[in-house]
């Protein structure tokens, strides 16, 4: 498989290399060797017969430009290919070869061919994902009690910590992952029904060569056909454009974070990672960048999706092909976005200090909530919310800090002074201290997290 130049640096070799031309055509070849092993053991053919097909089901025997040409025309990759194998069985035996492609039809070869290519596809983004989920658990616990601003409408909320930010990173993607586990089981399974999913040609024995081809390729047997019944199938395609959104919420927040003006993150450099043509300083993100990029394309895909579901009668005209030509920029996408990500985080920079800078810098008026539910012990809430309303004001006004305004007011204040302990409203401006709810959510998560994971 060709990947355009610009799509091709957005995903990687290893799932380049599934969606290969020269593999998608072996994996139905695959799929016509196990029918003809099938039909022999039910006593359909013989095993000479079955053993001479196998030999020819090699993809490398084929001229494959030519059969994707011919496609066009024929309207099916199957029909050109199933010609071809058939050609190539009978200049050894002509009797054999019209035991190829026996009982069966197009849709069969290509749906479960597109089966053992997805199953290959997932391993390649599971061999990803698990790494990446465990690095996040780590990062996890090892900042525990790391104070980071949160922000909510993209301005400066409260303090929270960046264990409890990346314990929020992480759980969608081990849901996705679990989701990822359970679907392939329901969907990763043989298509065998024959020209309209009767298995008519292979009589009483047709149920018991489709069990045995799903032995024969280590699939799941379907209950029957699954021409137009398509909607297990497309969940697991949709459960993989919601892990490559989540993907890039994480990508979005690691942009942002290792903007210059906020310097909380960055990426790893070394050997032009992230570098510029023109500007020397730049340290770009460019696993965020790639996560991101999957992110946008991705939607548009899972709608087309969704869209060929209506699928006409027994087999479908359009809608199926559709979908078969969305189905590969999914998984190249999701892997491309999961292995850039293992990659920034394998090597990521967190910068603590600046963290902790980047709270002091708001002068404590991301802690008026907490100071105005103190001092709502003393006078009320309504009263208290009014009082910190006029106190961030003058905070703002003198460019000074919102602790010690407070301070000096509670001091001054017979109403206050007697009512409430100075040493607690200073207590108050502590970021760790503020993040100890955080850090206690963070704490049961992780052993929940972990949980999940090895399971």
């Amino acid at each position: 498989m060709s990947l355009p130049l610009f799509e091709s640096f957005l995903t990687t070799t290893e799932m380049s290399q599934v969606f290969d031309d020269a593999n998608v055509v072996q994996a139905m070849l695959d799929f016509e060797a196990a029918l003809a092993q099938a039909q022999a053991q039910e006593g359909l053919i013989s095993n000479e017969t079955a053993a001479l097909i196998s030999n020819h089901c090699k993809a490398e025997k084929f001229d494959i430009p030519a059969l994707v040409i011919a496609a066009r025309r024929a309207g099916s990759m199957a029909i050109p290919l199933v010609k071809a194998l058939t050609q190539s069985v009978a200049g050894e035996n002509k009797e054999a070869a019209t035991k190829v492609h026996w009982g069966s039809t197009s849709q069969d070869v290509i749906d479960t061919g597109s089966v053992l290519v997805t199953r290959q596809a997932l391993k390649v983004i599971d061999n990803d994902l698990a790494p990446l989920c465990a690095r996040l658990l780590d990062l996890a616990e090892e900042h525990l009690r790391t104070p980071v601003l949160a922000r909510t409408l993209m301005q400066p909320a409260q303090t929270t910590t960046l264990g409890f930010k990346m314990v929020n990173w992480v759980a969608p993607l081990i849901r996705s992952r679990q989701a990822l586990i359970d679907l392939a089981e329901m969907s990763l399974q043989v298509q065998l029904g024959g020209a309209i999913g009767t298995l008519a040609v292979m009589g009483e024995k047709g149920p018991a060569v489709a069990r045995r081809v799903a032995h024969i390729l280590e699939l799941s047997p379907a209950q029957g056909n699954w021409h137009t019944q398509r909607d297990n199938w497309i969940r697991l395609g949709l459960e993989v454009a919601i892990l490559t959104g989540s993907l890039g919420k994480i990508g979005k927040d690691l942009s942002l974070m290792s903007q210059g003006e906020v310097a909380e993150l960055a990426e790893p450099t070394g050997q032009g990672r992230g570098g510029s043509s023109a500007m020397p300083h730049k340290r770009n993100p460019v696993s965020a960048m790639i996560a991101l990029a999957a992110a946008a394309r991705t939607p548009q895909k899972a709608a087309t999706l969704l869209a060929t579901l209506p699928q006409e009668h027994e087999r479908s005209l359009g809608n199926w092909q559709a979908e078969l030509a969305e189905w590969p920029g999914l998984f190249l996408s999701a892997h491309g976005s999961v292995s850039a990500l293992r990659e920034a985080f394998s090597g990521l920079v967190i910068d603590a200090d600046r963290m902790r800078r980047n709270i002091d810098n708001l002068q404590g008026l991301i802690f008026a909530e907490a100071v105005s539910v103190y001092l709502a012990q003393a006078i009320g809430r309504p009263a208290a919310h009014q009082l910190m309303e006029e106190l961030t004001g003058q905070t703002l006004a003198k460019q000074c800090h919102l602790a010690d305004v407070v301070t000096e007011t509670v001091q001054n204040d017979p109403d206050l002074s007697g009512k409430l302990d100075i040493d607690v409203v200073k207590s108050l401006f502590d970021p760790v201290k503020a993040s100890v709810s955080a850090q206690q959510l963070t704490t049961v998560r992780l052993d929940e997290l972990r949980q999940q994971l090895r399971a």
